[in-house]
């Protein structure tokens, strides 16, 4: 065992797990590839996308179903509620060219007919795509390949029939497509990009021509980015229980520690890479190389002050999603002496989440794993971790970025 391994400097990677990933694929992938493929045939496609959520709705903004010229579906709105629904106006959009958004809720005459039964309400857009109304679609499809953010922004609702289903494709440094004019898209971009910034999927309110307050024209963004990061330092039993964890919610997985005989492959099948380095100087590095975002979680599992302490020094350098530092409260007073020692503020002191987790009653590495992503979920929504059964009013909570909800611009 050498802790100082950073002459071991180097990624454990398995074409197994990759090969693993490609066939676990998300449905958001899965709905883009099908998507891509009819489009390269040059056939149209009826693509059902959810713009707006309110309530307990099944499924987020963003979500999508294809129809495809030869009666097919691919994906789902609403996980099986008003798929039906949806079909008929797929096939009507293929035959009459003319975009529809439609509502369904428990508040519609139909609503049982569609059996949107659950309590929440759902928008869906319903478009037809091919190579001439959707150019742009072979490099979008491309950019999410290579991993490269990118967003559509697509007119669900306007005055002016005409400019309902335009679209602008927005990257971070280059658009294309227009919204219908040249001070819309001008009035919108940077908003765009915002959204593009945050990973956030949203529907955007604007007047007819992009006026700030104004009312009229709905924009819907679809931010299309790469995974969020989970980086966990400590490579023991519960970085396992949290690798696994971590790949189950959708993050990018990376297990790090400096010594090279417990960073193996092996000890952690399920973490998208294993790196034997220490913990600060990957970090350090991962940020420089802009590989590391405002989306990112930092769990600190080590339980030794000369891989905690200056891993957490770093971290909190940095704009991050979550930092976590297991171990007693013992152990964190003793660790927050040393990191203010260290040169930490307050203010920074504050960010980190030690105890780690909620209090669930983990005892198992499995247990506090779910703990510890209970505590990230909370965070990240807004949750205050309440029992449902005890609480009242809305299952999911209202926030800026869960539902794309009206998000007045």
């Amino acid at each position: 065992m050498n802790p100082h391994a950073g002459r071991a400097e180097y990624a454990l990677h398995s074409l197994a797990m990759l090969e693993a990933l490609r066939t676990r694929r998300s449905a958001v992938r899965e709905v883009l590839e099908e998507l891509v493929a009819q489009w390269r045939k040059g056939k149209s496609t009826a693509v059902g996308t959810v713009v707006s959520t309110y309530r307990s709705a099944p499924r987020p903004a963003g979500a999508s179903m294809l129809v495809t010229s030869d009666e097919q579906v691919v994906g789902s709105v609403s996980g099986g509620c008003v798929e039906g629904a949806v079909f008929e106006l797929g096939q009507q959009v293929l035959a009459e060219h003319t975009p529809i958004l439609q509502r369904y809720g428990v508040s519609d005459d139909d609503a049982f007919a569609v059996g949107l039964t659950c309590g929440g309400i759902i928008d869906v857009f319903i478009e037809k795509v091919d190579p001439v109304s959707f150019p742009e679609l072979d490099e979008v499809a491309a950019s999410v390949a290579r991993k490269e953010p990118v967003a559509v922004a697509t007119v669900v609702a306007h005055p002016d029939a005409e400019r309902i289903g335009r679209r602008m494709v927005v990257w971070p440094d280059r658009h294309q497509g227009t919204l219908g004019s040249s001070r819309v898209d001008e009035a919108i971009l940077e908003d765009v990009r915002g959204a593009l910034a945050a990973g956030r999927t949203a529907t955007l309110h604007y007047g007819p021509e992009g006026q700030r307050r104004g009312e009229g024209m709905d924009v819907f963004v679809n931010a299309m980015q790469p995974p969020p990061r989970m980086l966990v330092f400590g490579a023991i039993d519960f970085a396992a229980a949290m690798a696994r964890i971590g790949v189950f919610l959708g993050y990018y997985v990376t297990v790090c520690d400096a010594r090279e005989v417990f960073a193996t492959r092996s000890r952690f099948p399920d973490a998208h890479e294993v790196v034997v380095n220490w913990p600060h100087r990957y970090l350090k590095a991962e940020a420089e190389a802009g590989r590391i975002d405002a989306r990112t979680v930092v769990t600190v599992l080590t339980h030794d002050p000369k891989f905690d302490v200056p891993v957490l020094v770093e971290a909190l350098k940095l704009d991050l999603a979550y930092v976590g530092a297991m171990g007693s409260r013992r152990t964190h007073e003793d660790r927050a002496a040393r990191l203010r020692e260290a040169g930490v503020t307050e203010e920074q002191m504050a960010r980190i989440a030690s105890p780690i987790g909620l209090d669930l009653g983990a005892r198992t590495p499995e247990e506090t794993a779910v703990s510890i992503a209970a505590e990230i979920i909370s965070l990240r929504w807004g949750g205050d971790a309440t029992r449902l059964v005890k609480a009242e009013g809305p299952i999911h909570g209202a926030h800026p970025i869960a539902e794309a909800e009206p998000v007045k611009a």
